[in-house]
C-alpha cells in the first residue's frame, strides 16, 4: 500500500471537486437542513481557511481543512474519506496535519461541529481517539439537538 501524503488543496483539480460535492451530498443526506455546516468550494477559498488533500498516488483519499478562528483559536472543517479508502488511516493522517499545524500556528484551543448518529459515529471516534472532548457550542453555532462540539486543549 502506498503511503498517504498531504498536500495543500488544488481546488482545480477535478478529484478535489468531485470529493467536495460528495461530502456536501453526504452532509445534506445525514442532517436536517438547519444543520448543515459543511462548506461549499467557496467557502473553502476564504483566506482564514487552509484546506490540505491526501493521496495515496494519484488518488485522492480525502480532504480536511482548518479555519482560523482568532489567534488562538481554530476549527476543523470539511473532514471527508472517499468511501474505496474508508478503514486506511486516511482521516487520522489528515486530522494528524491539521493538529500539528494548529499547534505551530500557536493554537491553545481547536474545535469542530459534527452531526450526530450513525453516519458520524466512526468521525466521532476518530476525533475523541485524538483527545477531544465534547463541549459546548462556539463561535456562531447553535446547539440543535443534532450537532454535537468537540474540543481540543492544546497546551
Amino acid at each position: 500500500m502506498e503511503p498517504i501524503e498531504i498536500r495543500i488543496a488544488d481546488f482545480d483539480d477535478p478529484q478535489t471537486r468531485d470529493l467536495l460535492a460528495l461530502h456536501l451530498a453526504g452532509m445534506r443526506a445525514s442532517s436536517p437542513p438547519e444543520s448543515v455546516y459543511a462548506l461549499d468550494l467557496s467557502g473553502l477559498k476564504k483566506p482564514e481557511i487552509t484546506t490540505w488533500t491526501a493521496w495515496r498516488g494519484d488518488h485522492l483519499a480525502g480532504i480536511g481543512a482548518l479555519r482560523m478562528l482568532n489567534a488562538e483559536a481554530a476549527e476543523i472543517k470539511s473532514m471527508r474519506t472517499r468511501p474505496d479508502f474508508l478503514n486506511q488511516g486516511v482521516g487520522k493522517a489528515i486530522l494528524a496535519h491539521i493538529v500539528e499545524t494548529a499547534k505551530q500556528r500557536g493554537i491553545k484551543r481547536l474545535s469542530l461541529e459534527t452531526g450526530s448518529g450513525p453516519a458520524f459515529d466512526a468521525a466521532v471516534q476518530l476525533y475523541r481517539n485524538f483527545g477531544f472532548q465534547f463541549g459546548e457550542p462556539f463561535g456562531d453555532y447553535v446547539p440543535t439537538g443534532f450537532s454535537q462540539f468537540l474540543h481540543l486543549q492544546i497546551a
